[in-house]
């Protein structure tokens, strides 16, 4: 059951696209794509909001994104999201077979 999660980033000025660009450059986005279950991990930039980032980040099922959530990687990421003053709306979409 493949489960995707849409997360949009939104902060002052250039804060949510200064964070992506964070996130590849010191091989975070990387690390996560290859973690077993991961499917997709991708930055966009909504065309309505210039000042936001979304990520599509999509997994084989609940336990890799358990695994991803308690691997060591979270706690950078929030460390980033602190950084760059960031507010996030998480979206859940589960596919059914």
């Amino acid at each position: 059951m493949t489960i995707t999660v849409n997360i949009l980033y939104q902060g002052k000025g250039e804060n949510a696209r200064l964070f992506a660009d964070e996130m590849v450059s010191s091989g975070l986005v990387d690390k996560i794509r290859q973690q077993s279950g991961n499917l997709r991990y991708e930055y966009f930039v909504p065309l309505d909001n210039q000042h936001a980032i979304l990520l599509i980040d999509e997994w084989e099922n609940q336990e890799a994104i358990d695994l991803h959530h308690k691997s060591p990687m979270m706690a950078k990421i929030a460390e980033l999201r602190e950084k760059y003053q960031l507010h996030l709306k998480v979206t859940r979409y589960q596919q059914i077979d």
